[in-house]
């Protein structure tokens, strides 16, 4: 008997969205049309796995995978991580853990909500008592450490809120797929970290005026176990670096940063990939040119300077670090899959960021993208903040809806409808979030 080959419905959708159709709801896409709508079987099939008719089905482009279908059972959260229950294993050699978007309604995202990003082993022995921060580098006067103690002593402290947003967040949507972490909306947070301002320690330490960049280093060890191998050393342009809220953080909403996290002493850049953030972090070079430690080079969190086609292949030279992230938003509330009486009115809540820049509108869509609503959009706690955003919807009939969530940033641009241009990593995918309804 011949074996049968089972394919995960994500991978199915992301090789090729136009025979999912077809292999799931039995009909081909419609090929007079020019966006591929499903025939009226095909709809009629689609609306029984989804528990009812699909309303304004005339809007859904074919090849689409219901929002309903998105959501994947989630492993056993680790408790000795400290991390909530519903929390998504995506790896745990590193251990990288994604958070849904339904557990990121906080406007302060609590330590057990906050996704993992690791690159390596984290220490397993750690004293604040002894730990120090090292500042050297070609554009330094000269090499300085500072104790933990010093650093809380001698300067003054500053907290802010602040997002950090895997620049891989929305990676699992790219077609052709590309490798790595499989994020979906989860990989972002906004915690309110506290510590000492980068720009008031390199001015008591003296940098020359040739300085361009500078490049972290953290105590967290290379999964090959050799001590001498730099997990992960990445960074940003002075200018960057020199800003208010860029931090040395020793606390995170008012406590000791979590070992996951950092602790005792984290580089916190709020608005660029997390992966600027530097934990466990032992030593910053000030350098004279552009960083080029682990994971700065090569496809490592850069993008093609330029539009490229999907799988082209792109070589060095055509390629730019990515810097401030693009415009976003997260529905937080309802969870995808809420049921609603016919006639309710129904309450959305969730978040919008925009990198350096801020969000200055906010849209919701019950129709697949024909019409938008705004929402009510709440100005950012501080610079680099998520901003809070409200709207009420009601739905005409009863059926499977999708509400779609839409932001704009302050130099006007807005969340595309699909996903943005392709790139090697899967980066900086800022797609319209969307969840499923149904209404009863």
């Amino acid at each position: 008997m011949k074996e049968k080959k089972t394919v995960n419905i994500h991978r199915l959708y992301a090789e090729d969205p136009i025979e999912a159709d077809r292999l799931l709801f039995g009909r081909e896409s419609d090929p007079v049309s020019r966006r591929g709508f499903l025939r009226r079987t095909g709809l009629s099939a689609m609306a029984a796995v989804l528990g009812g008719p699909i309303v304004f089905a005339e809007h859904m482009p074919g090849g689409l995978l219901p929002a309903l279908l998105l959501q994947d059972g989630n492993e056993e959260a680790l408790k000795k991580l400290g991390k909530h229950t519903g929390l998504t294993i995506l790896n745990d050699k590193p251990w990288n853990i994604e958070t849904p978007a339904h557990l990121l309604d906080d406007e302060v995202t609590p330590a057990d909500r906050m996704f993992l990003r690791n690159n390596g082993l984290m220490p397993t022995s750690i004293d604040p008592a002894t730990w120090t921060l090292t500042i050297d580098g070609e554009a330094v006067t000269k090499p300085v450490s500072f104790t933990l103690a010093e650093l809380k002593q001698k300067f003054t402290h500053h907290s802010y809120r602040l997002v950090l947003e895997c620049g891989g967040n929305g990676r699992a949507e790219f077609d052709p797929p590309a490798k790595g972490n499989q994020w979906t909306v989860g990989a972002v947070q906004c915690a309110e970290w506290t510590g000492v301002r980068l720009k008031d320690v390199l001015n008591a330490v003296g940098v020359k005026s040739n300085a361009v960049y500078i490049g972290y280093y953290g105590g967290d060890t290379h999964l090959s176990g050799d001590p001498d191998k730099v997990v992960i050393s990445r960074g940003v342009p002075m200018a960057k670096a020199l800003e208010d809220e860029t931090l040395l953080a020793f606390a995170m909403n008012g406590k000791d940063i979590p070992l996951a996290h950092g602790h005792p002493l984290r580089l916190v850049v709020g608005g660029w990939p997390a992966s600027a953030s530097g934990k466990w972090l032992k030593r910053i070079a000030i350098r004279d040119r552009v960083h080029d430690g682990p994971k700065m080079t090569g496809d490592s969190y850069r993008v093609p300077c330029k539009p490229v086609e999907p799988g082209e292949k792109v070589p060095d030279e055509g390629m730019c670090i990515i810097e401030s992230m693009p415009v976003k938003s997260v529905i937080t509330s309802p969870k995808s899959g809420a049921i609603l009486d016919k006639g309710r009115t129904l309450e959305l809540r969730g978040h919008a960021w925009a990198g350096d820049l801020s969000v200055k509108r906010m849209e919701v869509s019950i129709d697949f993208g024909a019409s938008w609503q705004a929402a009510d959009l709440k100005p950012a706690h501080n610079r680099l903040a998520w901003q809070r955003w409200t709207a009420n919807v009601k739905f005409p009939e009863t059926g499977y809806y999708e509400v779609w969530a839409r932001a704009t940033d302050s130099s006007g641009r807005s969340q595309p409808m699909v996903v943005p241009g392709w790139n090697p990593k899967g980066y900086l995918n800022n797609a319209t979030h969307r969840i499923a309804v149904r209404v009863r």
